[in-house]
């Protein structure tokens, strides 16, 4: 059982740096709607406004994905799971080993759904992102 235990941690850990360095790799961008504006100031001027208004956003604090997920979530699960497996345990009359292993599952599946969740693009920051763009005349459409 404890062999088990180290396993679901190796796999814990595992999944928390790819999902962190996953992360990091995936930089979404507005989409802008073809405007007026846009026609007049033109793709090279819109790109460095949005630049600009990414770099406003970060400058003011605002995390450009969903950070702190992975802990979290993980921490979450692992009570989910050594409550769910601590009351199996005290009904079939088990030791302790099984409420530790539903600990460790539960971080485990915690962790993968933490690490995926922080991929995704913070709200907050794609709400300032627009509002930036949109006080200079663009409009956003979306985010790919």
């Amino acid at each position: 059982m404890r062999s088990f235990i180290r396993l679901i941690f190796v796999f814990t850990v595992a999944a928390m740096l790819f999902s962190v360095l996953g992360g990091c790799a995936s930089s979404k961008r507005p989409v802008l709607y073809p405007n007026r504006h846009l026609a007049q100031v033109g793709q090279m001027q819109a790109q460095r406004d949005i630049d600009a208004c990414i770099a406003l956003a970060e400058s003011s604090g605002v995390s450009r994905h969903k950070d702190g997920e992975i802990f979290k979530k993980s921490v979450t699960g692992s009570a989910v799971g050594a409550a769910g497996a601590g009351t199996a345990a005290l009904i079939l009359g088990r030791d302790t080993d099984y409420i530790l292993a539903g600990a460790a599952g539960g971080a485990a599946a915690g962790a993968v759904k933490g690490g995926i969740d922080s991929t995704d693009m913070n709200p907050l920051f794609m709400n300032f992102v627009q509002r930036c763009l949109r006080e200079k005349g663009y409009e956003v459409i979306g985010w790919e």
